[in-house]
């Protein structure tokens, strides 16, 4: 088989606040945006890179989560530990300090870690853990 990731997929609560952050902080290139309100469903990816996309898209809008299922989800999102994505570059540091500059929040400043990677950490304004790579 020859498989690609081509969509992965993250909640938001806000798709204002998302566009902000996906498109005018992180730079990706916006390729889609359906709906309405807090119903909009937003494709987002990498400027250069179609075949690789991000679907920002309401949380718990499956028919067939339940209500317990909508509240957990609403309560893990808001913790921080619903979803998450890992991205890499070439200049990690310069990311940092560009998605610290424009008020993301920090969760982990650059740091070497014991499994050979160094990366870093923020959080998107739903909550999603957003790690980064230094691309070696």
């Amino acid at each position: 088989m020859d498989l690609s990731i081509h969509t992965t997929v993250l909640p938001h609560d806000d798709p204002d606040a998302a566009l902000v952050f996906y498109r005018d902080l992180l730079g990706f290139e916006v390729r889609k945006d359906v709906g309405e309100g807090r119903m909009r469903w937003i494709t987002v990816g990498p400027a250069g890179r179609p075949d690789t996309s991000l679907l920002l898209s309401p949380p718990a809008v499956d028919p067939g989560i339940t209500d317990a299922e909508r509240r957990t989800i609403a309560e893990m999102m808001a913790k921080g530990t619903y979803g998450w994505i890992l991205l890499a570059t070439d200049d990690l540091d310069g990311t940092f300090e560009k998605l610290r500059a424009g008020g993301a929040e920090i969760v982990q400043e650059p740091t070497e870690q014991p499994y050979g990677m160094r990366d870093c950490a923020f959080r998107d304004p739903a909550g999603n853990q957003i790690r980064i790579q230094e691309a070696r």
